[in-house]
């Protein structure tokens, strides 16, 4: 009986030791010994122009930023994930006037960006009362849409059609979502 459990108590252990490792991002453990530096890492930007085939680009354009020097803003309300994933919490924001619904995918998306799924663009383009918002994943990015949880799908996407829809200003009655132009199917 002792030769079993002398042989049965390491493999135990070893299995609770690799589970544990496994709850642990593998990038945290660089940044304990170096001084923290500027974030690297490139949130998403909105693309003013329409879906088409062009590239993405990861910085604002000119006129996105003259905008936003302007200094006219608006009230909109944003609806974010409860950390169950069964509501969504609404939340007062100011955005720029010029680009409201813009800005406001915006400040949803740079909530979704995690060590291991980040976005790297988006655009969004209203026909009908029916928003297209486009999403680009970075190219570090090490999962893909696909890949994401209900829990995350919900806090995303949901998130984004709430956002959407729930602002009476945007006469928003629909959201699709694509990636490169190719239709997300949740």
């Amino acid at each position: 009986m002792n030769t079993k459990i002398k042989y049965i108590l390491p493999v135990i252990l070893l299995a609770v030791c690799a589970s544990i490792s496994s709850c642990t991002s593998s990038d945290t453990s660089d940044n304990t010994s170096s001084p923290p530096t500027q974030n690297s890492t490139v949130s998403p930007t909105p693309l003013n122009s329409p879906v088409t085939s062009e590239p993405f680009s990861t910085q604002p354009s000119p006129d996105a930023t003259s905008k936003a020097i302007s200094g006219k803003t608006t009230q909109v309300t944003l609806y974010t994930s409860d950390a169950q994933c069964q509501d969504y919490v609404s939340k007062q924001a100011s955005v720029s006037a010029d680009e409201p619904m813009n800005e406001a995918v915006g400040k949803i998306l740079e909530q979704r960006d995690t060590a291991d799924f980040s976005l790297s663009g988006y655009r969004v383009n209203v026909n009908d009362g029916v928003a297209t918002v486009d999403l680009r994943l970075a190219p570090e990015s090490k999962r893909q849409i696909v890949s994401l949880s209900s829990c995350e799908q919900f806090a995303l996407f949901g998130s984004l059609r709430k956002t959407l829809t729930s602002n009476p200003q945007w006469k928003i009655k629909d959201v699709r979502f694509t990636e490169r132009g190719k239709e997300v199917v949740l």
